[in-house]
């Protein structure tokens, strides 16, 4: 369980064990005791106020303060709220005559502006404390006030229970992020990555590596940014993992290496990576002798299958309009038909291809699939791969929409783990089926017991490849790598077809004595995602690109002037019509002739 392992590892992040720790921990306690004879202010003389707006209590009653923060709301101009980001406080504005420069000040400032106030900590009015208010027993007693920054008309209010679409979030970031949802989500993020970096580090010798940015192209894998250089034709990739430089420190003695990595990927979502379900069910035998042209069709091919899934109440909680978007997401995303039936009810949405297979296979389906009243089967059929990646998709879309009926299908507070091994070292590309392509990436080990296939059947060869699933969500993925120079160099030019001159250093290092060594890496924003129960991933990280990779903020990426783009040897090529000018941000970069 993830809670209990935080657990033990807060435990024990108090007792660092190991030589070189003791050594690192030595080291650091003399240079504190060092700079704690030096004398240090308590207060920086940039900072105004005293205290925050969260953290005043009865404690500190009769004290003098002056606080600042945003004005949350105000009621009848007698009373304001402040805010910052420890808390929420409530403010007295004064309302005698000799005030008035005060009260005009609170009153008048708009929703959200900066202000700064100086006061008494007084008691509330007996029967006025709001004990859902950290500091609901005080009030603010002002004094004098200052208008720091006022706020011109928001886009959208700041409070959580606002809807706001996302790309109005993702406009006004910076605004979207002084919610308190925003803020518990970042402020966890931190906690959350400060306690992996003491875990590692204190209690297991791992050491914090940060590798390059700037790189060279990686053989296989994700699409990589391009970075332009000033030498004629040369370009920098970012990487799409630190991979290469985690073997390359591995060779180097680094044994137990980590670092919070930024990945590149130039490439949009892709759906086929969901992970399979083991409810997906096989019913390709049912269908062997079916009348069903796209049935036929699909188990005609030797990767083909015809695979189900049964939606328990599905007939009783989705509308027809879900089943068609459910039908459409299929299409467009994956281009994979996806046929509703309903076996047992009672219901006449059942399409002409339906209604033939329920007069054919209908009870061998209901046996098979164990369906009880009510329940939906979506039924696909084609390659193997596709057609598991496309019900599992659906299989989530349908608890998010049954959810949202008032089924409870998942525990928010439960987290399950699962790992997956057993992986294929090669699968058949796409775009050529004859020619194979890694996996996982092209320096996964083979299994042991499979290496005398990969020059008979490299098909069959599995990998030493791992994910971690939390909650149905691939967290995680790692391998053991190649540590022999002439198996990988095999793999890369004899199976893969890729030069493996790109890969020339890494070639090089392992045959320099590199040790068996492995990893793995998590994706640190799906997790705090599901931690937190965040609807999307964007939701975790400060200022995140759109769907399609932009930023809806600063409008990145831009163009650059010609003059800009010299230094770098490459002009732009323009498309002729106006309305391609206008996406030409995505375009590639031509190198100069």
């Amino acid at each position: 369980m993830f809670s209990c392992w935080l657990s033990r590892l807060c435990r024990g992040l108090s007792t660092p064990t190991g030589r070189v720790t003791h050594l690192i921990q030595g080291s650091l306690s003399r240079r504190l005791m060092l700079s704690s004879q030096r004398r240090i202010p308590e207060l920086s003389s940039f900072v105004a106020r005293t205290n925050t707006c969260g953290e005043l209590r009865s404690s500190h009653l009769g004290q003098e303060v002056t606080l600042c923060g945003w004005i949350q709301y105000r009621r009848q101009n007698i009373f304001l709220v402040l805010r910052d980001f420890h808390g929420l406080v409530q403010v007295v504005i004064p309302q005698d005559e000799s005030a008035a420069s005060v009260k005009k000040i609170l009153c008048e400032a708009p929703m959200e502006s900066v202000v700064q106030v100086s006061g008494t900590v007084i008691s509330r009015p007996p029967g006025q404390e709001n004990p859902k208010m950290p500091t609901g027993e005080i009030e603010i007693k002002v004094k004098s006030a200052q208008l720091l920054n006022a706020c011109k008309k928001l886009p959208f209010e700041i409070k959580d229970f606002v809807k706001k679409t996302e790309a109005l979030r993702l406009q006004y970031r910076y605004l979207d992020l002084r919610s308190f949802q925003m803020q518990y989500n970042l402020r966890l993020r931190s906690r959350m990555v400060m306690k992996m970096r003491e875990y590692l580090c204190n209690l297991h010798g791992f050491v914090d590596i940060e590798t390059p940015t700037l790189f060279k192209r990686t053989p296989g894998g994700a699409k990589e940014f391009v970075i332009p250089s000033r030498e004629p034709g040369k370009f920098y990739c970012l990487p799409q993992s630190p991979q290469q430089f985690k073997q390359l420190l591995m060779v180097g003695g680094l044994d137990r290496y980590f670092q919070v990595a930024r990945c590149y990927r130039d490439e949009g979502s892709r759906p086929d990576r969901q992970p399979e379900f083991t409810q997906i069910v096989d019913i390709s035998d049912v269908f062997r002798n079916t009348k069903v042209g796209f049935l036929q069709d699909a188990l005609s091919k030797p990767q083909g299958t015809v695979k189900a899934i049964c939606i328990s109440e599905g007939a009783k909680y989705l509308k027809r309009k879900d089943i068609e978007s459910l039908r459409k997401l299929a299409a467009d995303h994956f281009n994979q038909e996806v046929l509703p039936v309903f076996p047992k009810a009672n219901r006449n949405w059942n399409s002409p291809v339906a209604k033939s297979i329920m007069e054919e296979q209908r009870s061998e389906l209901i046996r098979l699939m164990e369906i009880q009243e009510d329940g939906v089967v979506l039924l696909t059929a084609g390659e193997h791969r596709k057609a598991c990646s496309v019900l599992g998709k659906l299989r989530l879309e349908c608890a998010d929409l049954l959810e949202a009926r008032g089924l409870v299908l998942r525990d928010p507070a439960l987290f399950s783990f699962l790992w997956v091994v057993d992986f294929p070292l090669f699968l058949p590309k796409e775009e050529n089926p004859g020619e194979l392509e890694s996996a996982h990436h092209p320096f996964t080990a083979p299994h042991p017991n499979d290496i005398h296939l990969l020059h008979t059947e490299p098909k069959q060869v599995r990998s030493q490849h791992y994910d971690l699933v939390l909650n149905g969500n691939e967290i995680g993925g790692g391998s053991i790598r190649i540590h022999d120079a002439e198996l990988q160099r095999y793999i890369l030019a004899t199976l893969l077809k890729e030069d493996v001159k790109l890969l020339s250093h890494l070639l090089q290092a392992l045959d320099f004595g590199a040790p068996p060594h492995g990893g793995i890496a998590l994706g640190l924003d799906r997790l705090i995602c599901l931690v937190t129960g965040a609807p999307s991933i964007r939701d975790v990280i400060a200022f995140p690109k759109s769907f399609r990779g932009h930023d809806l903020m600063s409008n990145a990426p831009d163009s650059l002037p010609p003059e800009e783009l010299k230094p770098y040897h490459i002009q732009v090529s323009w498309p002729a019509d106006s309305e391609a000018e206008k996406s030409s941000l995505n375009q590639p970069y031509h190198p100069e002739s």
